[in-house]
């Protein structure tokens, strides 16, 4: 009995196939698969024969769940950090790769895309969203913070929605991610395969993808918009709790919203909340490689943390949900403490250069 390969790499036509195959853990990504998608890639980019690539998840659940946190809690806590950090070392790199990437990249999002599904897909030129696309960046849920890129994408987009997505980890499907430029298209799960074969025998991937797109309509959040984008432009964590508070506490047609997501918001990691705020402070000043090697930084402190490993411990070890954060809320977090997350580190990010 053969044991299938996590990651499938395979040249169908003119396209170079790339199928995350961990099904059952919600192709999670994981140290290995990592290192076979970066040199395919690498040897796909000079291949004139491969015109594209395309990236999807096997079975009808998932594109990428994230990273596999369970193994890198697992290797924090018997004290192998360093090999916890070579995951995100090389993620973040293949990450980078990704934005570079000088052929035409196509992922099809057909499921659950949250961490390092976003990381595999956010940096690429075509974003294809299915009818079960489920989008988040819940790092704060566990002690970690809206990396893979998160740094660079989240602000970026229109009327501090990507703030908003940072700080509460909340989830969104196609038509709202299509709204706010997370997805660049949506075309029905029932037209995927065709859409695939249409790329894999060449031509414009551009005119490819519009024979088969459809309009999503108005999405979840539509009509909180212009809420969101007021509440979450806000200086600073506390004008941002501010600004809900007064919404909460005012009446009117946000009014419960208001108050929901102010108490997630209180749900979450203080440290990551607010290195979350720091991320989308800086992220608009820095080209993709900075943010990454912002991350790699702050990620090496949060591995030598608490938050993170209580986080995991109290969602998918014991399964309590009820952490102990430190600190415990968000009023006694150390400003200086979140800025030195993101100082300069003796084993900086190293990025491939370009055309490596």
């Amino acid at each position: 009995m053969t044991t299938e390969a996590d990651v499938l790499l395979e040249e169908k036509g003119e396209a170079g196939v790339i199928t995350l195959n961990r099904p059952k853990a919600l192709n999670a990504l994981t140290l290995p698969m990592v290192r076979e998608i970066q040199p395919r890639l690498r040897a796909w980019a000079a291949d004139p024969a491969i015109t594209r690539v395309v990236i999807k998840g096997a079975g009808e659940k998932a594109f990428c769940a994230g990273g596999d946190v369970r193994n890198l809690y697992d290797l924090g806590r018997t004290g192998r950090t360093a090999e916890a950090l070579d995951f995100w070392r090389e993620e973040y790199v293949l990450n980078d790769y990704i934005g570079s990437f000088p052929k035409p990249y196509v992922a099809l999002i057909d499921g659950i895309c949250m961490g390092g599904g976003f990381g595999l897909s956010a940096h690429g030129g075509h974003r294809v969203a299915g009818d079960r696309y489920l989008f988040a960046m819940p790092e704060v849920n566990i002690g970690l913070f809206p990396d893979v890129g998160g740094t660079h994408v989240l602000p970026r987009l229109p009327g501090a929605f990507g703030m908003f997505l940072g700080l509460t980890g909340t989830r969104i499907r196609a038509a709202d991610a299509y709204a706010c430029g997370l997805a660049t298209d949506v075309v029905p799960s029932a037209a995927l395969p065709a859409l695939e074969e249409a790329l894999c025998a060449g031509g414009d991937v551009e005119r490819i993808i519009a024979d088969h797109r459809v309009e999503p309509g108005p999405g979840a959040f539509a009509d909180r918009l212009d809420f969101i984008a007021e509440a979450f432009s806000g200086a600073d964590l506390a004008a941002i709790l501010g600004a809900l508070g007064t919404a909460a506490e005012a009446g009117g047609a946000h009014a419960d919203f208001a108050a929901a997501v102010l108490a997630d918001l209180r749900t979450k990691s203080p440290t990551s909340v607010a290195i979350a705020m720091e991320q989308m402070r800086r992220g608009p000043a820095l080209d993709l490689g900075a943010c990454l090697t912002l991350e790699y930084r702050v990620v090496t402190r949060v591995a030598a943390g608490h938050d993170f490993y209580e986080g995991v411990r109290a969602v998918l070890v014991d399964r309590d949900n009820a952490p102990k954060w430190r600190p415990a809320r968000l009023e006694d977090i150390d400003p200086a403490v979140i800025t030195a997350h993101f100082d300069p580190i003796p084993d900086e990010l190293e990025l491939l250069a370009p055309g490596a």
